[in-house]
């Protein structure tokens, strides 16, 4: 499975990258089939220097905070208005009960029927797992302030060069402080992305919305992660700091994501 970093700053765009957006592929042994989490606010722009938008097999949505999922809208203007017609059906998108609303409201447009005729939407169910060629993907409720935000595990069986099956787990946190559910979706994860958007003694005042490096650390420590990947850090937010407060509580390898960069898992 390889994970591409297509956007990673949190909140808003920043000056070297979208929000949060990430580019997962993997091979079933006939074919590579290509997922995104998240398409948050710049995100469409970059993920084009990495696909074709037509080969986007299906969208994740963490929840509904427009720096994780406001450029859907343009991919709806892709999808409508491409000359020649767009060469494939309705893409997938998965996400809160309130997503095509959201994204109709958010254009300007009727309800119905709103973005149903480029999005085949369908809504989570905690914990109940979803199926798009190699990839299964399971939400975990997390701790944000919207109504429904979840962190997502991805589990993917791809064959090996002697053609053998070997399993991976991706483990994307969406936005969250600590929970249980954070931890039980990162449970011995082959790589947690983890969002750290704030800073120890700077935002300790503030719960429930964002964790800090420390809790990132700990969460990954806890769910015995093997390699923790911070992310979604604000312009404000310096990533040697929050690096320098996950290392001591985390026994495996701890990195800054970076937009463009692409990790093997």
């Amino acid at each position: 499975m390889k994970l591409t970093i297509v956007g990673c700053t949190g909140s808003f765009p920043g000056p070297g990258s979208p929000a949060s957006c990430y580019l997962l592929t993997a091979n079933d042994g006939e074919r590579t089939w290509k997922i995104v989490m998240d398409l948050g606010s710049g995100a469409l722009g970059a993920i084009q220097r990495y696909t074709d938008l037509e080969d986007i097999d299906a969208i994740f949505l963490t929840h509904l905070h427009p720096d994780h999922c406001m450029d859907l809208c343009g991919l709806h203007v892709a999808v409508r208005w491409k000359p020649g017609g767009w060469g494939r059906g309705r893409i997938p998108v998965w996400g809160p009960a309130a997503t095509a609303d959201r994204m109709a409201t958010a254009y300007g447009l009727e309800l119905d029927p709103g973005m149903h005729e480029e999005f085949d939407f369908t809504n989570w169910t905690e914990r109940e797992s979803v199926t798009v060629g190699p990839f299964t993907v399971t939400p975990f409720a997390v701790n944000h302030p919207v109504e429904e935000a979840y962190a997502l595990r991805v589990e993917v069986t791809e064959p090996d060069k002697q053609g053998n099956p070997v399993s991976r787990v991706l483990t994307y946190s969406g936005d969250t402080d600590s929970c249980a559910g954070l931890e039980e979706a990162a449970k011995e994860a082959d790589l947690f992305l983890c969002e750290a958007a704030f800073e120890e003694g700077r935002d300790d005042d503030i719960k429930d919305v964002h964790l800090t490096g420390k809790r990132a650390g700990e969460a990954a420590e806890s769910a015995g992660a093997r390699r923790l990947l911070l992310t979604h850090i604000p312009v404000w937010t310096s990533p040697t700091t929050v690096m320098a407060e996950a290392r001591p509580v985390f026994g495996g390898d701890v990195a800054v994501a970076v937009a463009g960069v692409h990790y093997t898992v």
